[in-house]
């Protein structure tokens, strides 16, 4: 059959590939099927006081949200109804537009079907020659298959699984295109929940920022920042930057900004981990020197030989710690690494003790002294220590130790 002369705009793009920009004439449609708010009778006695009535419980509303779910997810029409659109677009009967499709191939389609499922092919065929009573179109630039599925959704919203994922990405331009949006949430529903891949996630990309889906959009980028070592090196990747420079490098700008923050995040952790320490350090510190620990206390304490292990995770290593403390010969700060470790943590804990003069912990007063000799950077440095110390115990600690049972 001889293609008609005819002048009617036709979906063009390349057939094996999606990098190039599709151009979209969409035609809003007005919403339907909005249910109607349903409000209770109000009586005589609030409206003369202006007393508003209580709210309904949550228990009430939540069940009436999933019933009006549950309504909107169903489907009244039969399979019958069902399979009478489908013959009636398979046999073609009654006819009365034809839509030409590469391959020199065509599909009989009837006028008022495709004007009701979808506005722009409505809008596109009024404006087509009529030849004998037949209107042509022209839908080029997707297989031929593809336009079968997709007239096929327009009579009975029917499709088979294995050709939507086979066309998944021609559906879902010809949805965009042509203003269907149940399929176009059909086509983005699959993509999200299995069928993006590796391999045609940049394909899947371009695709969604054409076709106003954003969402999925979101998805495919937040796949290429995953396993960006993996997809920069598949051909989908390659034909992009050859023809999208400007989305490579805005991908690339992605992946770095993840990366950064993943590394912020992970020495943000390591902080509060050390931060942490020294908080158990200081009441392992404060434990040994006035309850008393294994072998190391406090000289007016007698302790059991049988006595068990603390709970204090930080007690051991203090104890070796202190331990070596008292039998260095060095003991000058700055000339053996673990004395001088031990004198921070004790001016550490003078810094963090409110109670000097009890305190049985030694040197607290000595360093207490010290602190008005130290110069502002000094006392600065030591005062951001301690409230990090402390901000960390009180978001963390409560917690843990509830888990551990202690609390």
């Amino acid at each position: 059959m001889a293609s008609p002369d005819i002048d009617s705009p036709c979906l063009s793009s390349a057939n094996d590939s999606f990098c190039g920009s599709y151009h979209i004439h969409k035609e809003e449609g007005n919403s339907a099927n909005i249910l109607p708010a349903l409000e209770a009778p109000t009586s005589t006695l609030s409206n003369n006081y202006n007393i508003p009535k209580p709210p309904p419980l949550p228990g009430k509303t939540c069940a009436k949200t999933k019933h009006l779910k549950r309504l909107s997810a169903c489907s009244f029409v039969p399979n019958e109804t069902k399979d009478n659109w489908d013959k009636l677009f398979m046999e073609g009967y009654g006819a009365d537009v034809y839509i030409i499709t590469e391959e020199k191939s065509y599909v009989l389609a009837h006028f008022s079907v495709l004007s009701i499922a979808s506005p722009v092919l409505g809008s596109i065929l009024k404006q087509s020659k009529v030849k004998n009573g037949t209107r042509y179109l022209k839908i080029f630039g997707v297989p031929p298959e593809a336009v079968c599925v997709f007239l096929r959704f327009l009579y009975s919203s029917c499709y088979e699984e294995l050709q939507m994922k086979k066309f998944v990405l021609h559906l879902l331009v010809l949805s965009h295109f042509y203003s269907v949006p149940s399929l176009k949430r059909i086509c983005v529903h699959h993509l999200e929940q299995g069928w993006l891949t590796k391999e045609n996630v940049i394909d899947v990309l371009l695709i969604a920022r054409n076709c106003d889906a954003p969402r999925l959009s979101f998805v495919c980028i937040r796949m290429v920042v995953k396993d960006f070592k993996t997809i920069s090196s598949t051909e989908g990747w390659k034909v992009m930057k050859r023809a999208n420079p400007t989305l490579e490098q805005e991908l690339v700008e992605f992946v770095v900004e993840a990366d950064s923050r993943n590394q912020e995040r992970l020495r943000k952790i390591e902080e509060k981990k050390v931060y942490l320490q020294l908080y158990q350090a200081m009441e392992a510190l404060l434990h040994i020197c006035r309850d008393g620990c294994r072998t190391i206390g406090p000289r007016d304490k007698v302790l059991r030989g049988s006595q068990v292990a603390c709970n204090f995770p930080a007690c051991k290593g203090l104890e070796t710690l202190v331990r070596h403390f008292s039998n260095c010969k060095t003991r000058v700060p700055g000339g053996c690494i673990h004395c001088k470790r031990m004198w921070q943590l004790l001016e550490l804990h003078s810094r963090m003790c409110n109670e000097p003069d009890s305190c049985k912990v030694p040197l607290c007063r000595h360093f207490k002294e010290k602190m008005r000799q130290q110069t502002k950077k000094d006392e600065a440095k030591w005062k951001l220590l301690v409230s990090k110390i402390i901000s960390t115990k009180n978001a963390i600690l409560p917690f843990s130790a509830k888990h551990a049972g202690l609390l």
